[in-house]
């Protein structure tokens, strides 16, 4: 009773989003994964990344479905790289797994990691480099994957881009500081080249940014929701849409 439920409100909802307006970018805080395997009494808190791991793919075919452009993941903050080895080392592999998965021949997105990769193991880095690779040149869905991502660390990165392009071609600070703006900035970030987020949800009922897309969320709209990723349905990201079309959007007006 309770599945046909379910099934039957997915598909109210789906035919009340038919003719709402939809994100362009769509970011998602996967967060939850480790309280969901202690309350589901596994030993390895690392079977919850990877069940976590395992519904990526079914969100990024709901994204699609949704006529989503681009989905942001945050999978691994700096934060998280000062873990413990034998905490920190299965959710890497884990991580390069579910990206390799994702490069797969025949997925219909094309990758790009976001993150500063040289923070990573010298081997984690070149599995996500050699993947996101393979998907060059493939078009529809926009997959950035943030993994070694913070916020300011990204904002740092750009601005120290922009002052050595700016270097290498002779300008000079007072002649950047003259003309420098917040364009000049977002066109280093890792993102460059792409919508900001129009939404960002988080799962595991926390209500907090935790240092992403701290640049590009300025405008977002942000949805959180009480499930933990593992637990995250198809329901619940329609939830989200629905919610996001609702809301008057004023850009800081």
């Amino acid at each position: 009773m309770r599945d046909l439920l379910y099934s039957l409100y997915e598909r109210s909802l789906t035919r009340r989003l038919e003719s709402a307006e939809r994100p362009r970018h769509v970011a998602l805080m996967l967060d939850g994964n480790r309280r969901w395997a202690r309350d589901a009494g596994l030993v390895d808190v690392n079977d919850g990344h990877r069940v976590g791991a395992a519904k990526i793919g079914d969100l990024l075919e709901w994204c699609r479905e949704a006529d989503v452009e681009v989905v942001t993941l945050f999978l691994l903050s700096t934060d998280n790289l000062t873990r413990a080895a034998d905490e920190l080392e299965p959710l890497l592999e884990i991580i390069a797994d579910v990206v390799d998965d994702l490069a797969e021949p025949g997925r219909p997105w094309q990758l790009r990691v976001v993150g500063a990769l040289e923070t990573l193991p010298a081997e984690i880095g070149s599995r996500l480099a050699a993947a996101t690779s393979r998907t060059v040149g493939r078009t529809g869905l926009q997959v950035n994957v943030a993994v070694g991502y913070g916020g300011r660390q990204e904002i740092a990165d750009a601005v120290r881009k922009l002052l050595l392009q700016h270097a290498e071609s002779g300008t000079s600070i007072e002649e950047l500081a003259d003309v420098l703006d917040v364009d000049h900035i977002a066109a280093h970030l890792y993102t460059s080249g792409q919508p900001d987020p129009d939404l960002i949800i988080r799962t595991s009922g926390e209500q907090r940014l935790s240092g992403f897309l701290l640049w590009q969320s300025a405008h977002s709209e942000f949805w959180f929701c009480e499930a933990y990723w593992p637990e995250f349905r198809r329901v619940d990201f329609l939830r989200a849409l629905r919610d996001y079309a609702a809301r008057h959007r004023r850009f800081g007006s």
